[in-house]
């Protein structure tokens, strides 16, 4: 029986994971001039746009698990870019909201993730950019969603 040799830099796998890298670094290098991380600029974009306000929504939008997401709250409310307090009820809710510095740090931060998204996405003809998320969303299809531990 012949073994058929691996092709790691043909793989689907290898090829998405090195564009998810290039995206990442691309944004992070950007926004780093803001103290911000991938993981601070999603929980000021869960909060501030998407009027996400407990840990564990913003935890489940981001895709990051309950202790990744207490780690960067406290580290936020720490350098005053949210607030949390108690919410209704027996005291043991949390509610996240922005501060002011963090409010301004989103509004700084958007137009260059608008940018960023808008690089990789003129590399595509408009039928090459539905193809494709086409294709992701049928590669998603029945996959459970992986929670990242950061």
């Amino acid at each position: 029986m012949t073994q058929h040799r691996f092709h790691l830099h043909q793989s689907l796998g290898y090829q998405i994971t090195m564009l998810a890298r290039v995206n990442e670094r691309r944004f992070e290098q950007r926004i780093a001039e803001y103290g911000l991380s991938r993981v601070t600029w999603c929980v000021l974009l869960a909060a501030g746009e998407e009027g996400l306000a407990t840990p564990s929504e913003i935890a489940d939008f981001i895709g990051i698990d309950r202790t990744a997401i207490s780690r960067a709250l406290r580290q936020m409310e720490a350098r005053g870019l949210i607030t949390r307090s108690s919410g209704s009820g027996d005291g043991r809710s949390i509610r996240v909201e922005l501060a002011a510095p963090g409010q301004a740090a989103l509004q700084a931060v958007l137009p260059i993730a608008q940018e960023n998204a808008a690089y990789f996405e003129a590399k595509l003809t408009g039928e090459e950019l539905a193809e494709l998320r086409r294709s992701i969303a049928k590669l998603l299809q029945g996959e459970p969603r992986i929670v990242a531990k950061l």
